[in-house]
């Protein structure tokens, strides 16, 4: 441990010829090896302690700065090894700084009374007038906002969830705050009451307060100019920047915000992005997405959803106040100018083009378009499942996660195709076919919770429903017997056995963790039973879920095999088994040429218009080639298309050769 002691007198003489003042100097410890030589012009009170200045920083441009305080107000503040301290103009007070670090050029950096730093904020998402709060912390995950949000049938578990966050509010209480190791804080205005982690850049910002800044070595968090953030937590490796004003925000990990965004009671999680915009009792979801100046997002739940400009939304029918709320499910998208009046809740993987008063229900109806004409919504069932779009998001999203903290608060799951959104086929199914018992097979338009469905958009609706069934299921049996022996019919038995019982039922998406419903019912039993010590292990529950999808996945799987093809898989044959797999690839295949064709509509002469300006023909062709990279058929992902198809070809006629050999 390091030792600190009084200054000598010697140590006192130079800091007073270089223009330091205190009223006492006892007060006043440092390191054994302190050389007074790099503090100038700077006032001391309170208790304070200073390490060593060994460090020489070397800025941008060059410029080579030697650590120590200059011309700065410190009242109760340990100043750690190899610190920049310079031109505070009014005062820093009551901080401990980490080694390491370079604050210069700040107006006040101040900790006063006893504060949580941000944590236990109330934010009043959905529902602006309360009734959801969802109290944040450092720990906060997407899954219990979820829960504390939605589940407020269950009071206990309410209150028990509140409770773990209570005792961790009062765990980070403090009258000091702290600036963690190598933390850079330039042209900064006001920060009051902020705790400050490892690495974080803060350049800029006009004022800070009341709030953690959980930043760390592998995921530094930046803070950029004439930010404003009020009552927030931001996690490790986001980037808040240009103007940003945020009043009661959770940032989760990996975010970005910039260019004006301005946000209030909202929650953001992993890889969110608001630019231009505007957040009001938004639940941001992992991977919702927003750019563009005229767009609102109020009193919604999103995640993997990208909004299209103008989109926006209403929670206030000038009755009660805005108390209505929406939920868009996973993979959602919002088209230019679109407009949904809530309550309305959408279903995963659709698009809304248009203006929607009606407040639509399509929860049960996933992958679908919902397109206004003339006031009224017009869905197209299943439709989603053979757009290029979809797949080119799904395939994107891996490959965007920008966390680099080893500790992840979200436990994401990217599959489009899941128990949770297959559940949804299966229903879609059931409703598409009662809606044509009731009116007939050639009805024109079908009715459905204030909504129409064209004859033939139910008819398409129901094959892309049992296409998209059949390719999941029989990805989870392939899966599950591509490395088995499936010589004999009793070897294909034994790898199709369940190796957990969890699964079956009913399934949920959780913000982004899908998982059985089963397993969050014995969660919530847990926390409610007080089983759950504290947020650190609610973390660390989640995570285990999440860990074990592809167990619970095939359970679920299992049943829905029997169920869609009536086989009984503890007594099932080879040549059921190639049956099922010779549907699996055929449904791939057309699946995959459906998406092949979307995406040759890119490439039409009509997506040609504009190119070659001021030329003939010719100068179109290659200037389209120039900018998309080539034609149709050297487009990246179209290649990756064709070799999709090619690949799951090929599995599907290897494990129909296997499961024909015999031993």
């Amino acid at each position: 441990m390091k030792t600190f002691m009084k200054l000598t007198a010697e140590q006192i003489a130079v800091l007073e010829a270089q223009s330091c003042r205190c009223e006492n100097w006892s007060e006043v410890t440092v390191a054994e090896d302190f050389n007074p030589k790099y503090v100038r012009n700077v006032n001391f009170s309170g208790q304070v302690r200073l390490g060593s200045f060994n460090k020489i920083f070397t800025l941008a441009g060059g410029i080579r700065k030697h650590s120590g305080i200059y011309h700065a107000t410190l009242h109760n503040v340990i100043v750690g090894d190899d610190c920049m301290v310079e031109h505070i103009r009014n005062y820093i007070a009551n901080y401990i700084i980490g080694d390491g670090s370079y604050i210069e050029n700040v107006t006040d950096l101040i900790t006063y009374g006893e504060t949580s730093f941000g944590n236990g904020t109330k934010v009043s998402v959905l529902n602006e007038t309360g009734g959801r709060e969802v109290a944040i912390h450092e720990h906060l995950s997407s899954h219990e906002a979820y829960i504390t949000a939605l589940y407020r049938h269950d009071q206990k578990l309410i209150d028990s969830i509140n409770e773990l966050v209570s005792k961790y509010v009062e765990s980070s209480k403090s009258t000091f705050g702290v600036i963690g190791k190598n933390v850079e804080i330039l042209d900064a205005m006001h920060i009051v009451n902020v705790k400050i982690g490892d690495s974080a850049k803060i350049k800029g910002a006009s004022r800070l307060r009341n709030g953690s800044i959980v930043s760390c070595e592998e995921a530094p968090v930046n803070i950029g100019m004439n930010v404003i953030a009020d009552d927030f937590i931001v996690e490790s490796g986001s980037s808040i920047t240009d103007g940003v004003t945020l009043t009661r925000c959770f940032v989760g990990q990996a975010c970005v915000l910039g260019h004006g965004y301005s946000a209030s009671d909202s929650l953001f999680f992993s890889n969110c992005q608001g630019e231009n915009g505007e957040a009001c009792a938004l639940f941001a979801g992992p991977y919702t997405v927003t750019h563009h100046k005229s767009t609102l997002l109020i009193a919604g739940m999103f995640s993997f959803m990208n909004a299209g400009s103008g989109s926006n939304q209403s929670n206030h029918m000038y009755k009660l106040g805005p108390i209505h709320q929406g939920i868009f499910e996973r993979g959602a998208k919002t088209t230019s100018d679109s407009y949904v009046l809530y309550p309305a809740k959408i279903g995963a993987f659709s698009l809304v083009m248009g203006r929607h008063v009606n407040n639509p229900d399509t929860s049960n109806l996933p992958f679908s378009y919902l397109i206004e004409q003339q006031g009224v919504t017009y869905i197209i069932p299943g439709v989603n499942l053979k757009s290029v779009g979809t797949v080119r998001d799904v395939r994107k999203w891996p490959s965007r996660d920008r966390r680099k903290d080893p500790h992840r608060l979200d436990h994401i799951n990217f599959n489009h195709l899941s128990p949770f959104t297959v559940q949804k086929m299966f229903e879609g199914i059931r409703i598409l076919e009662m809606l044509k018992e009731a009116s007939g097979n050639r009805a024109d338009n079908y009715y459905y919770k204030k909504s129409i469905i064209r004859n033939a958009s139910l008819h398409k609706g129901l094959k892309y429903y049992q296409t998209g069934i059949i390719k999941f299921l029989g990805n989870s049996f392939i899966t599950r017997i591509q490395d088995a022996d499936v010589s004999s019919d009793e070897g294909l038995r034994q790898a199709l056995r369940r190796d957990n019982p969890v699964g079956a039922g009913h399934w949920l998406d959780i913000s982004g963790l899908i998982c059985p419903a089963s397993e969050i019912e014995k969660l919530c039993d847990d926390l409610t039973e007080g089983k759950v010590r504290d947020l650190v292990e609610l973390g660390s529950r989640f995570g285990q879920i999440a860990s074990d999808y592809y167990s619970y996945e095939w359970t679920w799987a299992y049943d829905a095999i029997e169920k869609f093809w009536g086989y009984d898989l503890a007594n099932i044959t080879r040549s059921q088994a190639i049956d099922l797999i010779s549907q699996w690839k055929n449904a791939v295949i057309s699946l995959d040429k459906l998406i092949y064709d979307d995406a040759g509509k890119e490439f039409e002469l009509t997506s040609m218009t504009g190119f070659g300006v001021d030329g003939d023909k010719v100068r179109r062709d290659a200037d389209f080639t120039a900018v998309r990279g080539g034609g149709f058929n050297e487009n990246p992902f179209v290649l990756e298309v064709l070799d999709h198809m090619r690949r799951k070809g090929e599995l599907g006629d290897r494990m129909i050769a296997r499961l024909g050999r015999k031993k």
